[in-house]
């Protein structure tokens, strides 16, 4: 186990000694604070390994993390404007970022602090990065209402596709297939073929912006997530994808735009769940297929809480405008908890 496992493990004892000597008030939770990855809003954030995440942020840079030893990795620099989603590809060293420069920068954890290639192809800021299953193929959307798909090899831009107000919020590829989803400001989502680069489904539009999309590892299911205000709109929807636009859940709860809803890996004893963050600066739990809110954690003065991304059946990372990156553990005993343990 690392350090920071075994800090979380040490709170653990203590929660559990204050509860049998009968004491009422739990210790206050001690957060871990190390180095900031970024020095502005963190826009993005996702996992490349069991020990590392990628980050985004508005200051326009790329940032490897270990997460497990609290230690800032590599530092990548290229981008001219804030970086907006981030994605590596599983089993190698490559990483993809997409910037409000237009633009998507290639970088190897291997090869230096320079991007490897550009990918140069859209009008307005690139806001949906998505990797084909067998890392040969990426595919991108922007707010100029087109989705391009690359050769990641050669950089071409293979196919490129422009719908009349389909500015893109979100992209996601689905495992192991040759479909793409993706979310837009029309409020609609729509299912890509990767081969023909034709739209062969579009969901039935929902009452506010769709800002983000999951899809489950088995391939069966879709999340979108919902702008909104004062608890009007803000939800996140499981959709069945055997049957495109079948609406099965809502998860409702959240006061501001859900700016971010996820699959959770599945854990022995616990049921599926899914994991929303929000502009209301609050992570909520839910479980997956009756949409019960089993717990929720309020990340005081964070601000808009804009990515989630699952470290392991027990770790999520929430990314934040104002106090950047917060490590949570989730707690599967009697009952469910989500505590954050660290920072940076």
């Amino acid at each position: 186990m690392g350090k920071l496992q075994s800090k979380i493990r040490r709170r653990s004892d203590l929660y559990r000694a204050s509860r049998e000597d009968g004491t009422d008030n739990v210790p206050v939770q001690q957060v871990v604070q190390y180095d900031p990855a970024h020095t502005d809003a963190i826009n993005c954030v996702t996992t490349i390994s069991s020990d590392l995440c990628v980050s985004g942020g508005s200051d326009q840079v790329v940032v490897v993390y270990d997460w497990r030893a609290g230690r800032l990795c590599q530092s990548f620099h290229g981008h001219s404007r804030e970086v907006t989603k981030v994605k590596g590809v599983p089993g190698t060293s490559l990483i993809f970022s997409a910037s409000r420069d237009k633009t998507v920068l290639m970088w190897d954890m291997n090869s230096g602090d320079g991007p490897l290639k550009e990918f140069c192809g859209h009008e307005l800021v690139v806001n949906g990065l998505a990797i084909s299953p067998d890392g040969s193929r990426m595919c991108t959307g922007s707010r100029d209402n087109s989705m391009c798909l690359w050769d990641i090899e050669s950089g071409e831009c293979l196919q490129k596709n422009t719908i009349s107000r389909n500015l893109v919020t979100h992209v996601c590829w689905v495992p192991g297939g040759t479909s793409i989803v993706q979310t837009s400001e029309d409020k609609t989502i729509k299912v890509w073929d990767s081969r023909s680069w034709q739209v062969t489904n579009t969901f039935p539009a929902k009452q506010y912006i769709q800002t983000h999309c999951d899809v489950s590892s088995n391939s069966n299911y879709l999340l979108s997530s919902s702008n909104g205000f004062g608890g009007q709109g803000c939800e996140a929807t499981l959709w069945d994808l055997r049957q495109p636009g079948c609406k099965m859940v809502e998860y409702r709860g959240h006061l501001q735009t859900t700016a971010c809803s996820i699959f959770l890996p599945s854990s022995h004893g616990s049921p599926a769940m899914v994991a929303t963050s929000s502009h209301d600066c609050s992570i909520k739990i839910w479980d997956q297929n009756t949409a019960v809110c089993l717990c929720t954690l309020t990340l005081s003065s964070a601000g808009p809480l804009v990515s989630l991304t699952p470290c392991d059946v027990s770790s999520l990372i929430c990314a934040s405008f104002n106090t950047g990156l917060h490590l949570l553990h989730l707690s599967h005993g009697a009952g469910l908890d989500l505590k954050e343990v660290a920072r940076f």
